[in-house]
């Protein structure tokens, strides 16, 4: 190992930190500050309470409360580690091999210290100083031999990121090929909200029928738990509980055997990571493109696939001007196949479908007969409150397409128009899906279903209005394939937080009908007066004649703000 390698390299990856941090002064570096001395007191609160939970809290425990605190501290390890591991899609390399391979280096030292630096992450940060505290201190409340327990934790977490290290390779290597990058992103982003979804939909779905656990005997108990302790002899990341009760039994030789194990399998994953990189960067593996299709005679044949969505962009919308029916359908089919707005679909489409199921399956309370159309307008406004981040920002996804706009003949009336049409099936469907779940468990009448149906026209118009109006005062570049801005600025993030609050206070009306009806009915006044629906048409048709009257201004307002939209929605990254 050359250590003046080693040292130089640190040197200059320390130089390049150093002057990003230069470079971010003002609030930027205020928050990394902030982050680093968080970071720090997270990890001596995690090793202090460790220690004195070890120490005095399980001095003079049982085993079986030891193998229960580690086996708790594995899982919430676990679980935060999954979630850092499928937000992040693509591994962030501190050094890139790339570019240095033209130098005498080793690359395994390169390789080695970005493993390490990749994966200083706020869970090794609280996990590790957490797993060191709780092993002294049950050291020096139970006996020495306790010690044992600190390598065979590191070794667990050894082995966890090594094949992290290599599945986040892999993921890489996948993600070259743009035609597989979608689907990629689109099975993450659904692992993420499960992930997040999966306590819910364990106690409150598939496990509704286990609702008396509490109530189970103890011999129930006893058998769950060695059902339990056998799982976790075949379950690698679980070996550590598994070590940690034969130990404080006196018995070491689980928590030996656990610890070489977890070394051989770290050190396995850890040389097939080392593998895969070296052949990615040599060009052996990695996504290749799409071969042309070449037929004899000079005719020119397109690819399989090619002309799939071409009746899409060729339909007609009836009663709607050329230009926006164009845009329109052209947007709609650059949605369907952007990667950041199939992420934002699968979330609004899922997360609503996982609450109703929840609310169906669990039996719903009974509701008054006054207050079911408060919770059929609710299930309106949830997809629409969770699409305001896409709607609020129409032109930061076109980013360079956003030129053939500015430089199209087109009326920017028919532009606006366009790209609400684009957006029409994406904010209505999944309210009337929520809606169509959450009708029957409710037994809402008819002319709820139907008042609420005017309702997500109104808040769809309403949203559209707003949106067009921040679309065009504060457009951000998203960054390709997600959906977070590029480096936006102070006073764009404040500007974006004041107008998306004026969006939520425009809102509000929608709850009008509701309440009304509500005062109504409390007032004993005839019942067959439809009270939310004459006053949900009477919104639906203000709103129609609110949204056509401020397209004239806001399409002057996008005339003169054109430039300056460019200018931000086609930023690069530095």
């Amino acid at each position: 190992m050359n250590w003046e390698q080693i040292k130089t390299i640190l040197w200059l990856r320390w130089r390049l930190i150093c002057n990003q941090s230069r470079r971010s002064h003002g609030l930027g570096l205020a928050v990394s500050i902030l982050i680093g001395v968080g970071a720090v007191f997270f990890s001596l609160g995690s090793f202090i309470g460790g220690f004195f939970g070890g120490m005095l809290g399980l001095g003079g425990a049982s085993p079986t409360a030891i193998w229960l605190t580690w086996l708790i501290f594995t899982f919430a390890f676990l679980f935060f580690w999954v979630i850092g591991l499928v937000t992040e899609l693509q591994r962030s390399e501190t050094i890139d091999l790339q570019k240095l391979m033209h130098l005498p280096v080793a690359l395994g030292q390169l390789f080695f210290i970005n493993f390490l630096v990749s994966h200083f992450t706020l869970s090794i940060i609280v996990a590790v100083p957490a797993m060191l505290g709780l092993g002294l201190g049950l050291a020096i409340g139970r006996g020495f031999e306790m010690l044992l327990l600190i390598p065979l934790a590191a070794s667990m977490i050894f082995m966890i990121s090594a094949w992290t290290y290599c599945f986040r390779g892999w993921i890489a290597q996948l993600m070259t090929n743009p035609r597989r990058r979608r689907t990629v992103i689109m099975c993450l982003t659904l692992a993420v909200v499960l992930l997040g979804q999966g306590p819910n939909l364990y106690f409150n779905v598939f496990g509704r029928y286990h609702r008396h656990s509490d109530q189970m005997s103890p011999g129930a108990q006893t058998q769950l738990m060695d059902r339990l302790l056998v799982a976790e002899e075949y379950i690698p990341p679980l070996w550590l509980p598994c070590g940690a009760r034969p130990l404080a039994m006196g018995n070491p030789v689980p928590a030996l055997l656990g610890t070489l194990g977890c070394l051989a399998i770290g050190a396995l994953g850890l040389r097939r990571a080392y593998r895969s990189t070296i052949r990615f960067y040599h060009g052996e593996i990695g996504g290749k493109a799409a071969a042309k299709i070449k037929i004899p005679g000079g005719k020119a044949m397109a690819a399989p696939g090619t002309n799939q969505n071409a009746g899409l962009l060729e339909l007609r919308l009836p009663y709607v001007p050329e230009q926006a029916a164009a845009l329109a359908l052209a947007t709609f089919r650059s949605m369907l196949r952007a990667p950041e707005v199939k992420m934002a679909l699968a979330a609004v489409f899922i997360l609503p479908v996982i609450a109703a199921a929840t609310f169906v399956f669990r039996g719903p309370a009974h509701i008054p007969e006054g207050l079911k159309a408060f919770a059929a307008t609710g299930a309106a406004v949830l997809p629409t409150l969770m699409l305001i981040q896409f709607l609020a920002n129409q032109f930061g996804y076109d980013r360079d397409g956003f030129r053939a706009l500015m430089l199209s003949p087109a009326d920017r009336r028919f532009i606006l128009l366009g790209k609400n049409l684009a957006c029409l099936p994406v904010g209505i469907f999944p309210g009337f899906l929520l809606l169509g779940l959450i009708c029957i468990p409710l037994r809402l009448s008819p002319l709820t279903v139907i008042a609420t149906l005017f309702q997500l026209l109104t808040l769809f118009l309403t949203v559209s209005t707003v949106g067009n109006l921040i679309s065009i005062l504060a457009p951000q570049h998203i960054v390709p394939g997600s959906l977070r801005p590029t480096r936006p600025k102070l006073q764009i993030v404040l500007l974006m937080l004041a107008l998306q609050m004026i969006l939520m206070a425009a809102m509000t009306p929608i709850f009008l009908p509701a309440l009304s009806e509500l005062v109504w009915r409390s007032n004993s006044l005839p019942d067959l007066v439809p009270v939310n629906l004459i006053l949900s048409v009477a919104l639906c048709a203000v709103m129609v004649l609110v949204y056509w009257q401020t397209l004239n201004p806001l399409s002057r307002l996008l005339q003169k703000r054109e430039t300056k939209i460019l200018e931000s929605v086609t930023a690069e990254v530095e």
